[in-house]
């Protein structure tokens, strides 16, 4: 597939939303919309066998939800993904981690966005106040124990896609050689 050309859409302090023009492999033309954001980090704080998540409403689903914290830096900044890790946590949880290990990474949907992220395990946590930004003022907390976080997956209380496949990888991270 080759880009012919491609015009911003609309752009706001998160995204932007470009179209291209395209020509497949078959020479025939096509339009792709692309949604760019930043890369985000995605953090476990894993302590004492449970799971601190973060619980907020989800404007474009119109629902709350339990996931992990995670999320980009302002204004579409480029950060190194381990000082968002723990600029994400602090920032949504009030944790810092005295351990910060990178256990893979995610494609948020590539049919659709450009954008991805990298999955970290934090533990020996320092528990201190959240500073979260204004966007996340209805955010709440709490300490979920492994058992009751897989049972929340299997009753529709985490659908997070992003919360569910880092779990994945947790779970093969554990089990390395």
């Amino acid at each position: 597939m080759e880009q012919l050309n491609s015009r911003q859409v609309y752009a706001n302090n998160w995204m932007t939303v470009r179209e291209d023009a395209i020509r497949r492999d078959d020479g025939s033309p096509g339009l792709y919309g692309v949604v760019d954001k930043p890369d985000y980090a995605l953090v476990i704080p894993y302590e004492d066998g449970r799971f601190h998540l973060v619980e907020q409403y989800r404007y474009p689903l119109g629902i709350r939800r339990w996931e992990f914290p995670q999320g980009t830096a302002p204004d579409r900044a480029d950060v190194e993904p381990a000082v968002l890790a723990a600029r994400e946590l602090r920032e949504e949880t009030g944790l810092a981690a005295g351990e910060l290990v990178e256990i893979g990474r995610l494609d948020v949907a590539p049919g659709l966005s450009s954008q991805r992220g990298r999955v970290f395990v934090a533990t020996g946590l320092t528990h201190g106040e959240p500073q979260r930004e204004h966007e996340e003022q209805d955010m709440r907390s709490a300490w979920f124990e492994r058992a009751k976080f897989e049972a929340m997956m299997r009753a529709g209380e985490i659908t997070d896609a992003q919360s569910v496949a880092a779990y994945a990888l947790l779970q093969l991270w554990e089990k390395r050689s």
